[in-house]
């Protein structure tokens, strides 16, 4: 019985040194995952650097065959530098190169499935397939006279100035009636918290070129805002209007004025707000009426441009701001 549980140990021991012998890291294979610089490739030369990418060093140099399929056809629509990507022992990255090639034939915009041939010696992740577009600048699928390689909105007739896309026109995007009433309120950045100084409404003008010299601004009883000679707002312009004080910084670039009259008097509990042209149309209106009274916070587009009027500070992108005067919402530039 003695010389039964004698073995039985032996062989227990034996097996814990035969694991610190050979059950070390380097026998857990890496893990791979394939990305791409971009995902569009323009056939004007245009370039994709396609990476194989581990999750650790490699203990040994590994090839990782590719394959290439779709609709796009090899050296007469790309060309690719290798096909297969390296990744030398130690390292973690390798890549390879895909080339747009030119031509004059109508085609279209063609596809490119490039993803993980056979491999050894590592462990396959799920983005090991990626689907590129071939652009073809040599057509314009919405008709817009904007080629589609060039074309910032390919599927949409747009203008020409507007790398293909429609024009939002002139719009509100953002508008402060009830600043904070400390000094979180203070929009206008000049030290100083003002009910009616910290006021502002943000226009932006998606394009074309807009001369808004001699427009006007008002409320539901007076005349607030008369824009100066030579208020030109080029396509993306923004423009800034504070109720008051010294508007203190960049604002994302945007051009900044103070009401001419003084203050906007924009009234929390209901107003309507009036932009109007040189003859007295009506160009743009915010009506506050159904909003808050007493926000302490702007109410800004959602998202940006496109979206509804919503409390600024709640806007996951915004970040707690209470405004973004001259902005994006989330404080980048337009």
């Amino acid at each position: 019985m003695k010389s039964y549980h004698f073995f039985k140990k032996a062989i227990f021991v034996f097996g814990i040194v035969f694991c610190f012998a050979s059950c070390d890291t380097e026998d857990i294979l890496p893990a791979l995952e394939l990305s791409a610089s971009d995902t569009n490739l323009s056939e004007a030369s245009g370039t994709i650097t396609l990476s194989a990418i581990l999750n650790s060093a490699a203990t040994q140099q590994l090839v990782i065959p590719l394959s290439i399929s779709g609709t796009a056809t090899q050296s007469s629509d790309y060309s690719v530098s290798a096909s297969e990507i390296t990744i030398s022992a130690g390292t973690t990255l390798g890549s390879v190169t895909l080339t747009g090639l030119q031509d004059n034939t109508v085609e279209g915009a063609e596809t490119l499935i490039v993803s993980v041939g056979n491999v050894q010696n590592v462990i396959l992740l799920s983005e090991t397939e990626i689907t590129i577009s071939v652009l073809d600048d040599d057509s314009d699928s919405d008709g817009d006279g904007v080629l589609d390689a060039n074309d910032l909105c390919p599927n949409e007739a747009g203008e020409v100035d507007n790398n293909g896309c429609p024009w939002l026109g002139f719009m509100i995007n953002e508008v402060l009636y009830d600043p904070a009433g400390d000094l979180a309120g203070d929009a206008n950045a000049d030290g100083t918290r003002d009910p009616n100084e910290d006021e502002f409404i943000e226009f932006y003008n998606s394009g074309p070129e807009l001369d808004l010299s001699g427009y006007t601004v008002s409320d539901a009883s007076s005349l607030r805002h008369t824009f100066p000679s030579g208020t030109i707002l080029a396509p993306n312009g923004v423009l800034v209007l504070f109720g008051g004080g010294t508007p203190t910084g960049s604002f994302g670039g945007a051009l900044v004025q103070i009401a001419s009259e003084g203050l906007l008097n924009i009234t929390n509990s209901g107003d309507v707000m009036t932009l109007a042209d040189t003859s007295g149309n009506v160009v743009l209106t915010f009506d506050n009426s159904a909003l808050s009274g007493n926000p302490d916070e702007s109410y800004t587009r959602n998202p940006d441009l496109t979206g509804d009027f919503v409390q600024h500070a709640g806007i996951p992108e915004a970040n707690g701001d209470l405004f973004s005067p001259g902005t994006k919402l989330d404080g980048t530039s337009f």
